[in-house]
Parts: C-alpha cells; sequence; structure tokens
C-alpha cells in the first residue's frame, strides 16, 4: 500500500486490549480485534468496519495528517473479511511516554498537549445529551459500572478491600457535590472530547505534538468534562514517574482553558481515570500480559491516594484569644489549599466594618453580643457548606467556644458529605496574655479581659486534638510541630501532593 505499488517492508506490531497496530514503512495499519467485552463489541466484520470509520472521523479533530482513511482487506476470492485503519507512522522515538522514561524533557511539549487539548475543547460539540454525561449522576454511573467491572475480572490481582474503599471515597464525594456539578455543566465544560489520553498516544515531532487515538467505540464514555478528559494525562503521566509534569499540565489546561476548578475536583477525575486503566490492566493480564497485574494493582493504590488528597474536609481551628489559631489557620490552608472563613472579619463585614477597623466593646456588648456571635458563626457555616458543596475544603478560623456551634458545624459536615477536623489551640495564660498586649491594629479586637471572661466559661472539647501553638521561643520549633500535627491529623494517611486550583474560588452563575 505504498505510493510505489510494492509492499513496504514489515517492521514490526504493538497491541493493546482490543487492537493491532502493524507498521510498515511510513505507514501504521491497525486492525481491531474480534472481541466482546463489557464495554465495546468488534464481534463482526460489520462492527469492524464501522469502528474503523468512526475512529479515523474523531481522531482527525486532533491529527488531521496523520489519520489517512480506511483499507479494506480481502481474501485471495476478493471478499472483503476486514478493514484496517490506515495511520501516517510516527517516530517511536518522539512518544511522549518514551521521552519520559528516557528522562529527556518534556515540559514544552505536554504544554503544547496542554495548549491542543484547551482549544479542541473549546470548539468542541455541545448538546443537553452531551451535557448530561457530564453529571453527576452519569460520572457515579460509571464510576460503579467501572468498579463493578474490576471487582469482577480482578480476581486475587487486586485486594477487595482496596476496591471497596475507592468506591466509598468515590460515592461520599459525589453524593456532597451536586452543585458543583451542575455548575461545571452550565458553564459549558462537559464536551465532546478525547476519552483516553495517554502518553503512549502522543507523539512530540518538531512541527508540534501529534494526539492519537481517542475513544471512539462508545460516544458516551467520551462526552466528559474537559478536566476530566486532561486528567486521563494526568494519571498517566504520573504513572510514569512524572509526578510534577502531571501536576503542571493540568495547570496549564486550566490556564489555557480558562477553568476555575478545586483541587479535589482534580483529585476524583484523576482517580476515576486510575480506576479505568485499572480495569483496561486486568484485561491485559487475563490476555497473557505478564506486567499487567503489577499495573492493574498499582493504578488502583493511586485512585485510593487521589481520593485520599481529595476528600472534602471541614477544619474547625479554634480556642481562646492569643492561643495562635489564625496563623495557624494561615499556614494549615498554605499547605493544603483551603479556603479561609475567619470569624473575626465576617463579624465585622456583617456589621459593615473594614476588618481592621476597631470595634472594641465591653464582654458580650457591641458587635460581641451574643445575638451578633450567633449570626457570626450562621453565616460562617453558610458560607462552609455552600463551599463544601462545590469541592472545596473550608478551614473556619473562631474561638468556637459554643458547644453549640461546634455541634452545627458537625451537621454542616455531616450533611455535605465531608470529613470533619477540629483542632484546639492552647498555650500557656501568660504568653497569651502577652501576645494580646503586643497587639497593634489587626482584625482581632480582643483584649487581655475579654480573654479572661472567655477562659472562665470555656466547654470542654473532647472531639478536638489538642495542639500546643506556643510561639517558637517557647521553647524553639513548636509553632512549627504544631502545624505538622495538624497537617498528619487533617491528612492522617501521609501528605499528599496539593494541585490548587489556578483561581480564587467563584460562586455558581
Amino acid at each position: 500500500m505504498n505510493d510505489g505499488g510494492a509492499p513496504a517492508p514489515f517492521a514490526g506490531a504493538s497491541e493493546t486490549h482490543s487492537a493491532v497496530v502493524y507498521f510498515a514503512g511510513d505507514r501504521a495499519y491497525k486492525l481491531k480485534k474480534p472481541v466482546r467485552l463489557d464495554f465495546l463489541d468488534f464481534s463482526t466484520v460489520e462492527a469492524r468496519a464501522a469502528a474503523c470509520a468512526r475512529e479515523t472521523e474523531l481522531n482527525r479533530r486532533f491529527a488531521p495528517d496523520v489519520y489517512l482513511g480506511v483499507a479494506e482487506i480481502r481474501n485471495p476470492a476478493g471478499k472483503v473479511c476486514d478493514h484496517l485503519v490506515v495511520m501516517r507512522r510516527m517516530p517511536g522515538s518522539g512518544r511522549l511516554s518514551a521521552l519520559i522514561r528516557a528522562g529527556e524533557p518534556t515540559a514544552a511539549a505536554v504544554r503544547q498537549v496542554a495548549r491542543m487539548l484547551a482549544a479542541q475543547h473549546a470548539s468542541a460539540e455541545r448538546s443537553q445529551e452531551i451535557s448530561r454525561e457530564g453529571g453527576r449522576d452519569a460520572l457515579a454511573r460509571r464510576w460503579r459500572d467501572n468498579i463493578d467491572q474490576l471487582s469482577t475480572i480482578s480476581g486475587d490481582l487486586i485486594e477487595a478491600a482496596e476496591i471497596g474503599e475507592a468506591a466509598r471515597m468515590a460515592d461520599r464525594f459525589l453524593a456532597g457535590r451536586g452543585p458543583l456539578f451542575d455548575a461545571r455543566i452550565r458553564r459549558g465544560r462537559v464536551v465532546d472530547g478525547h476519552g483516553d489520553l495517554l502518553a503512549d498516544d502522543i507523539f512530540c515531532l518538531d512541527d508540534g505534538p501529534r494526539i492519537l487515538d481517542c475513544l471512539d467505540f462508545d460516544d458516551h464514555l467520551r462526552w466528559v468534562d474537559g478536566l476530566d478528559d486532561a486528567a486521563f494525562l494526568a494519571m498517566d503521566l504520573e504513572q510514569l514517574g512524572a509526578p510534577q509534569i502531571a501536576e503542571q499540565f493540568i495547570r496549564w489546561y486550566g490556564e489555557f482553558s480558562g477553568d476555575e476548578c478545586p483541587s479535589s475536583l482534580c483529585h476524583h477525575y484523576v482517580a476515576y481515570r486510575a480506576i479505568v486503566r485499572a480495569k483496561v490492566s486486568c484485561v491485559r493480564a487475563g490476555q497473557g500480559d505478564p506486567a499487567a497485574a503489577g499495573g492493574a494493582r498499582k493504578l488502583t493504590s493511586a485512585a485510593v491516594r487521589h481520593l485520599r488528597a481529595g476528600a472534602v474536609t471541614l477544619v474547625l481551628v479554634g480556642g481562646l484569644p492569643g492561643t495562635g489559631k489564625s496563623s495557624l489557620a494561615d499556614k494549615i490552608a498554605d499547605r493544603l489549599g483551603c479556603v479561609v472563613l475567619s470569624s473575626d472579619r465576617i463579624r465585622k463585614e456583617l456589621a459593615g466594618l473594614d476588618p481592621d477597623q476597631p470595634a472594641a466593646a465591653e464582654f458580650g456588648a457591641g458587635i460581641y453580643a451574643q445575638a451578633w456571635t450567633d449570626r457570626t458563626y450562621a453565616e460562617l457555616l453558610n458560607r462552609a457548606a455552600e463551599l463544601l458543596s462545590m469541592g472545596e475544603s473550608v478551614l473556619i478560623d473562631a474561638t468556637w467556644s459554643s458547644t453549640a456551634h461546634r455541634q452545627k458545624a458537625a451537621a454542616i459536615a455531616a450533611q455535605g458529605e465531608a470529613d470533619l477536623v477540629q483542632l484546639e489551640c492552647t498555650i500557656p495564660r501568660e504568653v497569651a496574655a502577652s501576645r494580646i498586649a503586643a497587639r497593634t491594629g489587626g482584625v482581632s479586637d480582643a483584649t487581655g479581659a475579654i480573654a479572661a471572661r472567655l477562659a472562665a466559661q470555656w466547654m470542654p472539647w473532647p472531639e478536638a486534638t489538642v495542639l500546643d501553638t506556643s510561639p517558637p521561643a517557647q521553647p524553639a520549633g513548636r509553632e512549627a510541630e504544631a502545624v505538622e500535627q495538624a497537617l498528619n491529623v487533617i491528612r492522617p494517611h501521609g501528605p499528599e501532593h496539593v494541585w490548587r486550583p489556578l483561581r480564587p474560588y467563584m460562586l455558581p452563575d
């Protein structure tokens, strides 16, 4: 099938779970396997012919100069017995996965891929039918289907407990995030995308990358949130041992697409894609691939790790005035990318005051009267509930001296399917008094007398982890230890890399 008329010399083949690609000269010929799986059916010649035509049409959106057409395979009698997708052959040395394994610089190419994907998504087809597939219910259905299939075919390759943990965490995230998925549909984030974006199918050429092999056997699986589409490659880059470029790819995609998203959604989609690939690895293991079993286990573990890292959490940081809770809250938020809500700031906002404008009053008077305090906590919790529903972890910096307010916070976390972490900051009374006396301006209006009155009516907080937040000199390093202790309580499974949103949280349209 080369231009000279003579057959090009055979140069090898590459196999996936559903196809074999043969290489000859400057061409590649993809033959669909006559398989029927839970998620595709290539069992007839007619089905394979339609699949070849559809694959060519869809992939020309990403690489029009690579997908050349569909060829027929005829037997000696001239009868058509199968079909091939004919492609321009890509150089193996330019495969993104090979470059990463070899330690070659890939940042520029990955950035171009992010730009190409964002551009394709910007012009991609959208419709109500497509949008439904990016909704929470559709994603929950795909999770269930993949978990069920993985459980069925994994055998003893993957521990059932790990699959079950992934299923529980995914269900919990989805149950509490309806407004997030609704908002993304309203913003047009659900598109007809690629659906199977892997580093093996991206080739880095001198004139730019070529993205091959989109998902073509089921349109519904290709109709996804653009971030979900991008997360597939991020997952794959991480599996190849390049977590930094994986995170950077997500950041570049967000920049080029103008997407505002919480880090929890990035983690959730990466986890989903890892489960999809774990299922495929189990299929490959059943077909005799000796390396696939280890890959399936690694991918499932990655899914669990990302679901843990993306767990939506409500953190209460409390304590008496002068205990350093605001400083601790800021440091935790900086490490984890949480949204911080401050009772001091919101109290003054409700009163129409600038945060730094003094509003000192006697204990229980002015904007510190009980009615104002109750109103402040109600507003804190209302905002927290909305943020949690949008996938944002929230840290509320307040005194939390009231058991009733703590109970309401626990109810908000439960309703939002969010983890609840409670932290109580403590330091010696004389150190707190010294801190308060040394203040010159700032948001807090607390005085030593007010701190003493609050201490006298402090209600025990048995649910909280107590942190000693003494300043570094009392003794040295204690504050840093408190930060690390808090992080270990919030993320008990160990430190996770944080994929932070590119832009500040925005209220849903």
